[in-house]
């Protein structure tokens, strides 16, 4: 069988958005795992493999045009794993002469030390989490300056949409909660502003810098609402989207989290990121908007989608 011109490595929910988008733009493409299954229509074609391993990267790539990043190993595993992952990916873009696509979150920043966060944001994180993330990034962008592989960078904020799970703050705690108007948890502090990315505006963003003559060499924030609501805003519109007369929220305390974190490894690597919903944390993504044309779908369709998933 031919390589399709797109191979995605990942199949969570952002590899499958990122399906979506390409699908919409009558693409065809490779999904590739550990498992070699997916959720995903018969005619799409799902490789099973270890990414860590450039031999297998390499031919499971040959031909494509693009290769994106989407793999995302479990919290407790990404010291172990993370680099090893990205290094494989880029290895198959490299034998292939594919732009790459990797898929990245904000943790590198830090704090906003009440500062907006655009692209242009130094890298201060305090966690060892957004440390990794940093030395990640530095690693892509230095083999494009090299002239080794032409990659692009897209990156996200905290996620919410379909298929977005118990991974999500805004997921599997709070959609099932807010259609049988039962109480919905979240964590940190629900009443400070807080950016969320909608799951296909993800997909819809790492399909433009797939194809985007000027993406290259740069990084990008995924589109957001540029008008930051918090936590305890959107989970109130979900709720009223979902036809119930008032929303009942909890947060989880920090203390719990810590209490819990001593017994899963989970939680306990969550811990160490509830600095970002201390103050507000805003991410800007007009860049993308005004210089490659992507935008976010608005929100109020975003949490309508969302609960249709959820009822289906």
């Amino acid at each position: 069988m031919s390589t399709p011109q797109h191979v995605i490595f990942g199949a969570g929910a952002i590899g499958l958005a990122l399906l979506d988008a390409l699908r919409q733009r009558g693409e065809t493409a490779r999904l590739v795992n550990r498992s070699g299954h997916a959720r995903v229509p018969d005619e799409v074609e799902v490789v099973g493999g270890d990414a860590r391993d450039p031999d297998f990267t390499t031919a499971v790539a040959k031909g494509a045009r693009v290769v994106y990043q989407t793999l995302n190993p479990p919290y407790p595993e990404w010291t172990a794993q993370f680099p090893a992952l990205q290094a494989g990916v880029l290895a198959a873009a490299q034998a292939s002469g594919a732009r790459m696509v990797s898929m990245e979150n904000v943790y590198m920043y830090g704090r906003p030390d009440g500062r907006i966060l655009t692209e242009d944001r130094a890298y201060d994180a305090h966690t060892k989490k957004g440390q990794l993330r940093g030395r990640m990034a530095h690693e892509l962008l230095a083999a494009h300056t090299a002239g080794r592989v032409e990659v692009a960078i897209g990156r996200a904020s905290d996620y919410f949409g379909p298929r977005g799970g118990a991974q999500s703050n805004l997921g599997d705690r709070v959609f099932p909660a807010a259609l049988a108007g039962k109480t919905a948890t979240v964590l940190g502090d629900p009443d400070q502003p807080h950016t969320y990315t909608y799951i296909p505006d993800i997909g819809e963003a790492l399909a433009v810098l797939g194809e985007h003559p000027d993406a290259p060499g740069q990084v990008w924030h995924i589109p957001n609402d540029p008008d930051t609501r918090s936590t305890r805003q959107l989970v109130d519109l979900a709720y009223q989207h979902a036809g119930q007369p008032r929303t009942k929220l909890r947060s989880m305390p920090p203390l719990m989290l810590r209490a819990l974190g001593l017994f899963n490894p989970t939680v306990r690597e969550l811990t160490e990121m509830q600095y970002q919903f201390d103050e507000p944390f805003i991410v800007d993504s007009t860049k993308i908007t005004n210089k490659l044309g992507a935008h976010a779908a608005p929100i109020d369709q975003a949490l309508i989608n969302t609960l249709a998933t959820y009822r289906a």
